[in-house]
């Protein structure tokens, strides 16, 4: 049951981290505490919501071990033979990857829980438990930093504004 959302929950840990090894870690350590935690899964439904949660939570966690503060930084000495087996659509949309790399955690955490995850302005306030005027500023911040970044992406096409 689980084992059909692996794809997905790597897709989303890579976006997260913005390394395919960091996300391959990530991913191993999501569907451990899942299976750990499987009685608390009350409904087959929701297991794609569940293990992003995990996901994120994760991925907090490894910030928190590497710094009071997580500023994903991608080296591709360290990512090359991971990235090398990441899925095709991943490494087509690698400029997207780097460019959410570069915007700051709080920012990219919103964007990919609101597009990712696909939750609601009020869900992502309760799960961060900060305002939803907060979680609407970040998102908008979030993504008029992304799509700078991706305007002065070389590989990247020009966005519409």
């Amino acid at each position: 049951m689980l084992d059909e959302h692996q794809e997905r929950v790597f897709r989303y840990a890579y976006r997260l981290s913005g390394c395919a090894a960091t996300a391959e870690d990530i991913a191993q350590e999501v569907f451990l505490r899942a299976f750990r935690s499987l009685h608390q899964l009350r409904d087959d439904a929701a297991a794609r919501g569940w293990l992003l949660v995990i996901a994120r939570n994760e991925f907090l966690r490894h910030c928190r071990r590497r710094a009071a503060s997580c500023e994903v930084v991608v080296d591709p000495q360290d990512c090359d033979t991971a990235a090398e087996q990441i899925a095709p659509q991943i490494e087509n949309q690698e400029w997207v990857a780097a460019a959410l790399a570069q915007l700051p955690e709080d920012f990219r955490l919103v964007l990919l829980m609101y597009y990712f995850e696909e939750l609601s302005y009020a869900q992502i306030a309760e799960q961060l438990n900060i305002p939803l005027g907060t979680v609407m500023s970040r998102l908008s911040r979030g993504k008029a930093h992304l799509k700078a970044a991706l305007n002065q992406s070389d590989v990247a096409p020009d966005l519409p504004d």
